[in-house]
């Protein structure tokens, strides 16, 4: 049975993180959850389920207004070629999450650690970062090194990259 929003808030209190929560309607893409910019305050994400050709998995967490070409990010997590996005029932069973509702916060149901994060450094180092609580009715702010050592406690270490940087990467 995957980790509820429940279990999911008492790990992080375990973990002595502090969080806020705001509920809302249901949101499925970055552009219906924009509405609520002004209500949250911090940096917002898009979160990509990925795999590549030979089965592994990456969860992308990337700043919202990050272009991220898909053609070019296997070579920059090390995928083996070209990635494309995993299935409902994998992120289902991996994430206990269905889409719209992709967080980094699912890793909590990854207990084998299959899934290699990959976080944009924009928000590794932001103040505050915003992410779906394992659903799209409502968004949950947490400090940027508080999700670092949440990712941590559950053998997560996430892979850094800067989206943003064009000279890094100028097709991103």
């Amino acid at each position: 049975m995957p980790a509820s929003q429940d279990d999911l808030f008492a790990f992080l209190e375990d973990l002595g993180i502090e969080t806020t929560t705001v509920n809302h309607p249901p949101l499925y893409t970055v552009e219906e959850s924009q509405g609520l910019r002004s209500a949250i305050e911090g940096l917002h994400s898009k979160n990509l389920f990925l795999k590549d050709k030979k089965g592994a998995l990456f969860l992308v967490v990337a700043q919202e207004e990050a272009v991220i070409d898909l053609k070019r990010l296997h070579e920059r997590i090390g995928a083996s070629g070209r990635v494309s996005f995993g299935s409902a029932e994998l992120m289902q069973s991996l994430l206990g999450v269905l889409p719209g509702s992709v967080t980094p916060f699912g890793v909590l149901n990854d207990r084998e650690a299959q899934i290699r994060v990959v976080l944009d450094r924009a928000l590794a180092g932001a103040d505050a970062v915003n992410f779906h609580p394992l659903v799209n009715t409502a968004t949950t702010t947490i400090a940027s090194k508080d999700l670092l050592a949440f990712l941590g406690a559950t053998g997560h270490d996430p892979l850094l990259l800067d989206f943003s940087d064009a000279s890094a990467n100028p097709d991103l």
